[in-house]
């Protein structure tokens, strides 16, 4: 675990009961959380998760870190990809998968209007438009406000289709999800304007450039990255995103087990605009990353550092293709 200068983030583990009670830990989360309580900045809380195909003890631990983020003075919670469930098989996938009517996101609608909290929910199992004919669904990145209103609805654009033997690593997210059809424009959130992501997309720097061209100080991935591709490219992938956009990046993620065919890698990460890492939350516990976004951050690296205004105009890249 890691904290960037200034001690304005923390990372809490959901560590065993008798370190949670201590009355070390007990002034400790006191001082801090009466710091975030106060803080001149609003504040995020990215979250990191071990879903199962358990939907219901799903929900009841995502509430839990809600709740605790929002008690905290997060004004916007972030969730990882599969919130919901991560099923087993791809039967198992379709079977779970709802609808934005259905009874998940409803209750998670509620309870952003009950705490009156924004949230992040990256990587719902979505069913399709044509589900009763092809039972396929798509993979939606969902934001909703504080009066538990649906706001906006990302659908993952790049899928993964990958094999790695040597890693043993073997998914083809095609084989059941349907790539979405468009980028959507930054959402204007409390903590400034969001640009929306899904786990892959991460690979694909266009993706964020754009976002970026169209306004997004904060750039969010939430993920379940695998343990192999996790351990050689996240934190480096998610600082060189931050680094060229000179945006905030927020990362939820899964972590550990999510049954016996599956872990994730963990380290919901959260970035400034230089590329420092602000928060991980490790590799093994549930968690949550608290950040204060100081948007003059964003301001500031973009005047020193003017990337964006150096740029040359589109036809100049694909110079190359020409000659």
């Amino acid at each position: 675990m890691r904290f960037g200068p200034m001690f304005k983030v923390r990372c809490i583990l959901e560590t065993s009961a008798k370190y949670l009670d201590s009355l070390l830990t007990r002034k400790y989360n006191n001082k801090l959380q009466n710091r975030m309580s106060s803080s001149a900045h609003p504040v995020a809380a990215v979250c990191q998760v071990t879903a199962t195909p358990d939907k219901e003890a799903n929900f009841s631990a995502c509430k839990q870190l809600v709740e605790k983020a929002k008690q905290q003075g997060a004004c916007m919670v972030f969730l990882p990809e599969g919130f919901d469930y991560i099923g087993s098989s791809r039967e198992e996938t379709l079977a779970l998968s709802e609808s934005l009517e259905g009874d998940i996101i409803s209750r998670y609608t509620q309870l952003s209007r009950n705490l009156e909290v924004w949230l992040s929910l990256g990587g719902f199992h979505e069913r399709g438009r044509d589900w009763e004919s092809d039972r396929r669904i798509y993979n939606s990145h969902i934001i909703i406000n504080d009066k538990g209103d649906i706001v906006s609805v990302y659908r993952k654009s790049h899928l993964f289709d990958v094999e790695l033997p040597e890693k043993g690593v073997s998914l083809k997210e095609s084989a059941f999800t349907i790539p979405g059809p468009s980028l959507l424009s930054p959402v204007q959130t409390p903590i400034g304007k969001v640009g929306l992501g899904i786990c892959y997309d991460l690979r694909f720097p266009e993706l964020s450039l754009a976002l970026q061209r169209h306004g997004a100080e904060i750039l969010t991935y939430p993920s379940a990255f695998t343990v192999a591709t996790g351990a050689a490219h996240w934190e480096v992938l998610l600082r060189a995103r931050a680094i060229e956009t000179q945006c905030f990046v927020l990362a939820a993620a899964q972590v550990s087990r999510h049954h016996e065919k599956r872990s994730s890698y963990g380290h919901a990460l959260a970035v400034d605009p230089w590329g420092e890492v602000l928060g991980d939350c490790g590799g093994e516990n549930p968690g949550m990353v608290l950040v204060e976004i100081d948007l003059e951050k964003v301001s500031s690296t973009r005047r020193n550092m003017p990337v964006q205004q150096h740029r040359r105009d589109t036809g100049f890249y694909h110079s190359l293709e020409q000659t």
